[in-house]
C-alpha cells in the first residue's frame, strides 16, 4: 500500500470499501479476496471496537505475509468472545495463551518454526490492554529485550471490561470504572498513573513501534504491512473504543476513535529502533471536551456546575501529545 494521506469530502467518505480508489491503494477490507480472520457468529457487543480491530490488523497480516501467519491470542475480551466452547469465529492457526504469558508464547512459537526451517510463517501476539499494560507487561518486555520475531499488538480499550470494566494502567484519568468511583474531590481514576506503552517499547529500540486506531482503516493497515517488512520485536498498539466500558453509543466506535486522534488524546505516530519517524497529524483539532461528552465514563466531568479544572487537566495532556509527537494540523 502507498503511504500517501488520502483525504476524502463526499459524504460517506469513511467508509471501509473506499471505492473511489484504485484497486492498489483500496484497503484490505475492500476485497473480497480477504481472509476474514476474525468471521462472523462471534458474541462480541454491538459496536466492539475489539472485533473491528482485530480483524483490520489480521487481515492486513495475511494479506502481507500471504497466509502464512499464527496468531497466539491472550485470555480476555477478544479470546472469550470468538471463542466459546465448543466454537470459534477465527479462521487462522490461532492459539489460546493464559492472560500474562502471551508474548512468552508467541516466542515460543516463533522459536519453534524456526527450529522447523520455518522462516516464511510469521508470528502475531494479541491481547488487550490488561493483558499488555499489566498482567503481560513482564513477559512482554523480555519480548522486547530478546528481539524475539514477534508483532505484538495491544487492541486498547482501556480497561478490564470482560471482567466488569475494572480499571486497568491503560484507562485515562477521571474516567469512572468499577474500581475508580465518579466520587470525591478526585473522581475516577487518579492523574499520574498508568503506563504510557508505546513509549516504554521505544525505550527498548526495538525494530518497529506504532500506534493506530480504528477510525483509520488506511492508517492502520500499511503500519501492519510496514511491520512485517521487519524481523525482531515490533508493537503495535490499537486504540478500539469500547461501548460498554464507556458508556457510549454503539453507532459510535469509529466515531470516538477519530475524536481521541483529532484531539491529540491519543497520539498517532510510528518509530523505528527507538526514534520517531512519522506522525498523523491531526488534520482537524477537537478540543478534549468534544472526545469526552459522548462517554458515560466522564458523566461527572459534566453534571451539574461539572469539574472544567479536570477538563482542563485533560486538555493539557492532549497539548502535550500535540507538542511532543508534532501532531498539529499544517494551518496552524
Amino acid at each position: 500500500m502507498t503511504e500517501t494521506r488520502v483525504h476524502f469530502y463526499q459524504v460517506g467518505s469513511f467508509a471501509v470499501g473506499n471505492r473511489l480508489l484504485s484497486d492498489a491503494d483500496r484497503t484490505v477490507q475492500a476485497s473480497q479476496e480477504r481472509t476474514n480472520s476474525l468471521d462472523a457468529g462471534h458474541r462480541a457487543c454491538q459496536g466492539c471496537g475489539e472485533a473491528l480491530g482485530a480483524r483490520y490488523a489480521l487481515d492486513a497480516a495475511m494479506r502481507a505475509t500471504e497466509g502464512r501467519l499464527v496468531a497466539v491470542n491472550a485470555t480476555g475480551c477478544l479470546e472469550v468472545f470468538s471463542t466459546p466452547f465448543p466454537e470459534t469465529s477465527w479462521r487462522i492457526a490461532w492459539l489460546h495463551s493464559l492472560f500474562g504469558n502471551a508474548p512468552a508464547v508467541a516466542t515460543g512459537v516463533a522459536a519453534a518454526m524456526r527450529a522447523k526451517g520455518r522462516d516464511d510463517v510469521r508470528v502475531v501476539g494479541q491481547a488487550g490492554d490488561g493483558g499488555t499494560v499489566d498482567i503481560g507487561f513482564g513477559a512482554l518486555s523480555g519480548m522486547f529485550e530478546r528481539n524475539d520475531d514477534v508483532l505484538f499488538i495491544c487492541y486498547d480499550n482501556e480497561g478490564y471490561m470482560n471482567t466488569g470494566v475494572q480499571r486497568s494502567a491503560a484507562t485515562p484519568p477521571t474516567a469512572r470504572t468499577a474500581t475508580s468511583e465518579a466520587r470525591g474531590p478526585d473522581p475516577g481514576n487518579v492523574f499520574g498513573q498508568g503506563k504510557d506503552l508505546p513509549r516504554i517499547a521505544m525505550a527498548h529500540d526495538i525494530p518497529y513501534v506504532a500506534t493506530a486506531t480504528v477510525a483509520d482503516l488506511h492508517d492502520l493497515e500499511r503500519k501492519v504491512e510496514r511491520a512485517m517488512t521487519f524481523h525482531g520485536a515490533r508493537y503495535l498498539h490499537v486504540l478500539v473504543p469500547c461501548p460498554l466500558g464507556w458508556g457510549a453509543a454503539s453507532a459510535d466506535t469509529v466515531r470516538l476513535a477519530r475524536l481521541a486522534a483529532e484531539s491529540g488524546f491519543f497520539p498517532v505516530f510510528e518509530a523505528e529502533h527507538g526514534v520517531v519517524t512519522g506522525v498523523r497529524r491531526i488534520r482537524r483539532r477537537v478540543g478534549v471536551e468534544e472526545y469526552l461528552r459522548p462517554q458515560r465514563r466522564f458523566a461527572h466531568l459534566f453534571a451539574g456546575e461539572g469539574r472544567p479544572d479536570l477538563v482542563a487537566r485533560l486538555q493539557a495532556l492532549a497539548d502535550a501529545n500535540v507538542e511532543r509527537y508534532g501532531l498539529a494540523p499544517e494551518e496552524e
